[in-house]
């Protein structure tokens, strides 16, 4: 599954240095951080209403929306996907403190 991430993340890097007409990736580029941050936005918004629709296929579909503009966002604010999937690895070795959880969630 990683490689899957890897290779989008290779062609969206690819998209922003080697622009091709009619690419849906390199007019998010060209709209610049606004445009794909507002994507991001509506992608999210999107994956929130599919999942409480209960629409299983509806909500893989918004998910795959919001994870490939993620990558777009990433790749304007050259964040390496490697800086992502160590932090999730590094959480995903940390024991949760349930107290603490629902601190932030207070806050939030």
């Amino acid at each position: 599954m990683d490689n899957i991430l890897q290779s989008l993340y290779q062609v969206v890097q690819d998209r922003q240095k080697h622009p091709q007409e009619g690419s849906y990736t390199c007019y998010l580029f060209d709209k610049g951080l606004d445009k794909i941050l507002k994507k991001v936005g509506e992608e999210c918004a999107e994956t929130i209403i599919a999942a409480k629709n209960d629409v299983p296929s509806d909500t893989v579909g918004e998910i795959s929306d919001l994870i490939y503009h993620l990558m777009v966002m990433m790749v304007e604010k050259d964040i390496p996907l490697e800086d992502v999937m160590e932090e999730l690895q590094r959480r995903s070795l940390k024991i949760g403190n349930l107290k603490q959880m629902k601190q932030v969630d207070r806050e939030t």
